[in-house]
């Protein structure tokens, strides 16, 4: 689900995209004009046209493909909740392909026209038909309409354009997951009463648990007319219940990896709660938050599944209930690992950590940091254009249709991982003019080595070049 909790501007020209020729996982064909283009992502072709917002620093990953990677910790943090929904009852995808259409990623799902999640600035794009898929929903309804289990899970590389610190990434990983009863096959087509024989099956457990809200709310979290309110509270519990159970699985696991590296882990209780959510593939829907280490933390979305998705996947005769959950969040509170870049370091340093756990769970071990290298900081700070005819090509922002993600990509695409975080320290507007001026600090920092001054400089050269080049701000 589309977390089921997270944005092209710039036509790429002709001259960006050549840079990509030669990368092992994309090829590209002119096809006679400067727009249109063949462009092979990890083994397949497709065609692209004035949608396509794809940078080389997403072409190059995408074969990475972390979630099945062995003993990597977005894997092992897969497995094990994988574990708490067992065959065959559940069956597991992990290996779908990342390029989707539009139809799949947002029309199966309900997205509205309008919806900001279509837009260039959030996703990327292939071409008008075409996207890297922003959520692993973007299977749910060929998953169900396959009807192959009663219950799935599907863990998948996920693309989104999106600011850049220690939390965000543009690629990060989802598990999405389901169960549904079919009125056809269940007892006397009693859906409630399958469904509460089914949560009578599941394990109990102790932890505390804040849901202070009614199962459903005309207003806030309506039922759906086509569910009785019994089948709906008999899914949510069951839901509920699965989902806690997971969070109780995974974070034992961590105490005991804390009290592992420290004996003096001063434990306390888990207590999670649940709040009421919208999301538009599911009604009723809630997030559960987790009290951890002194804080409240959001870490998964959920509900009870739209039945037009049913339906539309040939399948009116079955309800049930679907959840996301970013596994980036789950595996840096599980491992305690500071800074989302690393996932994607080939560091021996990194990798070498969790040697040997994808066989065995119960030796998890705590992320040990193994340097801390300076920070290198830069600003750059330029004025927007002021007119909003001069948008095209590579002098189109203005304050209309500039967009801070545009900015984000091309720092991205220049520095890659080299890059900590982007910032907005200042913004203005002149007061005769109007006119606005934005500034930006970057922090250069590597996980791997210290980098030198003049390097950064080399790359807030390039980057400040491409601001021009791409977005037509005038640099002060």
């Amino acid at each position: 689900m589309r977390h089921l909790a997270r944005k092209q501007r710039f036509t790429v020209s002709a001259e960006a995209l050549s840079l990509f020729i030669g990368w092992s996982n994309v090829t590209l064909q002119r096809l006679g004009t400067c727009t249109h283009w063949a462009v092979g992502i990890d083994g397949r072709s497709y065609q692209t046209d004035q949608w396509y917002n794809l940078s080389s620093n997403i072409t190059a990953s995408i074969s990475r493909r972390l979630h099945v990677q062995k003993d990597h910790p977005i894997s092992i943090t897969r497995a094990i909740i994988e574990s708490r929904f067992p065959g065959p009852t559940y069956k597991y995808y992990n290996n779908f392909f990342p390029v989707v259409s539009t139809q799949q990623n947002f029309d199966s799902l309900g997205f509205p026209t309008d919806h900001p999640g279509r837009s260039k600035t959030d996703t990327y794009y292939v071409n008008r038909e075409t996207v890297l898929r922003t959520h692993t929903s973007a299977h749910q309804a060929d998953v169900f309409r396959a009807n192959e289990s009663e219950g799935f899970l599907i863990s998948a590389d996920v693309y989104r354009r999106d600011a850049i610190d220690r939390s965000h990434y543009p690629i990060f990983h989802q598990m999405e997951g389901a169960r549904v009863w079919d009125r056809t096959k269940v007892p006397n087509g009693d859906i409630a009463a399958a469904v509460l024989k089914d949560l009578e099956a599941l394990p109990t457990h102790s932890m505390k648990v804040q849901d202070p809200n009614p199962p459903t709310h005309p207003e806030r979290n309506p039922l759906q007319k086509e569910h009785s309110q019994a089948e709906a509270q008999a899914i949510a519990a069951h839901l509920k219940r699965s989902l806690e159970l997971v969070v109780v699985e995974i974070f034992s696991r961590a105490k005991a990896a804390a009290i592992s590296a420290n004996p003096d882990f001063v434990d306390e209780p888990l207590k999670v709660r649940w709040i009421e959510a919208y999301f538009p593939f599911t009604s009723p829907s809630w997030e559960l938050e987790i009290f951890w280490q002194g804080d409240w933390l959001e870490v998964l979305g959920c509900g009870v599944v739209k039945q037009d998705i049913m339906e539309k996947a040939g399948l009116p005769q079955q309800l049930g209930w679907a959840f996301g959950v970013g596994l980036e969040r789950i595996a840096m509170l599980l491992f305690e690992i500071p800074d989302i870049r690393l996932f994607w370091s080939k560091d021996e340093r990194f990798l070498g950590q969790f040697s040997g756990l994808s066989e065995n769970l119960d030796s998890l071990r705590r992320f040990v940091p193994f340097s801390k290298y300076p920070a290198c900081y830069k600003d750059v700070a330029f004025w927007l254009r002021s007119s909003s005819s001069s948008a095209g090509g590579g002098s189109r922002a203005n304050s209309q249709d500039f967009h801070e993600n545009d900015v984000m990509e091309i720092v991205r695409d220049i520095g890659g991982d080299l890059v900590e975080d982007v910032s907005k320290v200042d913004e203005f507007a002149h007061p005769k003019t109007g006119r606005k001026s934005l500034c930006y600090r970057i922090n250069y920092r590597s996980l791997e080595r210290t980098l030198t001054n003049e390097e950064a400089n080399g790359y807030h050269d390039q980057v400040r070049k491409a601001l021009v080049e791409k977005l037509g701000v005038e640099l002060r």
